[in-house]
């Protein structure tokens, strides 16, 4: 195999994800450097692509990690999470895989569904193989290899893609051929690290910690839809496809993409127990599809915060990935830090709603 292959490994923030914070996290942490003081345990409760945990976890005693994505959790705990592993195994086994001849290999689930649309055939006979290939060798390989050969293999495919950056549609273009190699994260460990795959609203009823990082979608766009392929990859439980997009049945669908997301912010906000809550936020802009206009709106978040203490907000001009038609006119990023007083919290929100 080409060295140069070997060498070169793909970082965290290099994956296409929707709302990806890369370009922002020298704000957003220059912020909490200036506001905040004391803190020592920081939970990023709404993970996405985990590059604000990873910023966290270079400056905090523990760090808390969640998402509720399976291919989100296996990233944190190839990136993140402590345990025994070989990188000198791994890299066999990635240079075995980079021997694969599609043209020696049958066809398989995810050739059969995603080759010619989603990517490349011949690239998506391989992600398959591969995919079984690593079901056959998970009982022979640590939690730490096993969650880096699966994060490896996403990463290398996801600039393969034939997409905008996501699944809910695919090129009608043909996608370009290619000879697809597999190549290895930047894997670390991390012993302060915790990481979850629950429910958010039902994680803040058992974390405590000194600040709380609050990034949840804030419009119509299912983060399980738009990413399906790889919950389907991860998971292997091998569904029925549906749609031109080739979507399973639905599940692990956010109340923050509904019209029911602010109770649900409202609940979560007044039930973590946190010294400190930080919370992103994209302004509302105007979008041709109704699916991209924001389900909470500034003034409700503002309001909502300050009945758990005193707020401040911050705004940042960014340029935000673009999936689609949407048009961006002066595109901001706020960021608010509440410094939580429990007291006017518990007076603020009925004990019904806390319950």
């Amino acid at each position: 195999m080409d060295n140069s292959i070997e060498m070169r490994r793909f970082p965290l923030e290099s994956r296409r994800y929707i709302g990806c914070k890369t370009k922002l996290v020298d704000w957003i942490f220059s912020l909490i450097d200036e506001q905040t003081h004391d803190v020592h345990s920081f939970c990023d409760i709404f993970a996405g692509t985990g590059v604000v945990a990873h910023r966290a976890l270079q400056t905090y005693e523990r760090v808390v990690v969640n998402d509720f994505l399976h291919s989100n959790n296996v990233m944190y705990r190839a990136f993140f999470a402590p345990g025994e592993w070989s990188e000198e195994r791994v890299l066999t086994i990635i240079n075995e895989f980079n021997d694969i001849n599609p043209t020696k290999i049958g066809e398989n689930y995810f050739s059969k569904n995603f080759g010619g649309k989603y990517f490349y055939h011949d690239t998506a006979k391989i992600v398959g193989y591969i995919r079984g290939r690593l079901q056959t060798l998970q009982k022979d390989l640590t939690d730490k290899e096993y969650a880096v050969l699966m994060a490896s293999l996403i990463y290398s495919i996801d600039r393969h893609a034939n997409t905008m950056g996501h699944f809910d549609a695919y090129h009608h273009k043909a996608p370009v051929a290619h000879q697809f190699q597999m190549r290895m994260i930047e894997a670390e460990l991390y012993r302060g690290v915790e990481i979850h795959q629950e429910d958010a609203n039902q994680l803040a009823r058992h974390i405590n910690v000194d600040l709380t990082y609050l990034d949840p979608p804030y419009n119509s766009r299912q983060y399980s839809r738009f990413y399906h392929v790889y919950e389907n990859l991860v998971q292997w439980r091998k569904p029925q496809l549906y749609g031109t997009a080739l979507k399973p049945k639905e599940e692990n669908m956010s109340d923050y993409c509904r019209n029911a997301a602010f109770t649900a912010f409202t609940d979560l906000v007044s039930h973590i127990n946190s010294r400190y809550l930080v919370v992103s936020y994209n302004n509302t802009y105007h979008s041709k599809s109704s699916s991209s206009e924001n389900k909470i709106k500034l003034e409700q978040l503002e309001e909502v915060l300050n009945k758990c203490g005193r707020t401040q907000v911050f705004n940042h001009e960014f340029k935000a990935f673009n999936s689609g038609k949407t048009e961006f006119d002066d595109h901001r990023e706020y960021l608010f830090i509440t410094e939580v007083d429990n007291e006017k919290r518990n007076q603020s929100f009925p004990n019904v709603l806390r319950g």
